[in-house]
């Protein structure tokens, strides 16, 4: 299992949930961050004062997936966050272990509490972990 991280645009959300839904990604949390990379700063005007902004608006994904999803998602994403030609800004995503899942509804942990179909799922068949 592995959680992907995904930083982007804010504009790019639409794009990249449509994506993600094509390849049978439902199941992800929003949040709105603020943050910077090679961008840094700019300068804004605001009631006569300049001010340099170095925290931008982003919207960050998380999305706890099977192994067999990882690829696609990652495609997924590179493909609908990416600006045209690509620009500093574009965002980036991280991979990173999942130790474990647990679905509160079900107690079902691991592979099962992430849910959706995978081959991961269909091999644990009778072997599905649950906390009660």
């Amino acid at each position: 299992m592995k959680l992907i991280a995904a930083i982007i645009r804010p504009d790019k959300f639409r794009d990249v949930k449509e994506a993600l839904f094509a390849q049978g990604v439902f199941m992800m949390t929003q949040l709105d961050v603020r943050g910077c990379g090679q961008q840094k700063g700019l300068p804004l005007e605001y009631r006569g004062v300049v001010e340099e902004v170095n925290l931008h608006r982003k919207t960050m994904l998380l999305i706890g997936v099977n192994e067999s999803y990882v690829k696609k998602t990652v495609k997924a994403i590179v493909g609908a966050a990416r600006t045209n030609g690509g620009n500093i800004g574009d965002g980036k995503i991280f991979v990173l272990d999942l130790e474990d899942c647990v679905r509160i509804r079900t107690g079902e942990c691991g592979v099962a509490g992430i849910g959706g179909r995978s081959a991961e799922l269909d091999a644990l068949k009778g072997k599905v972990t649950t906390i009660k």
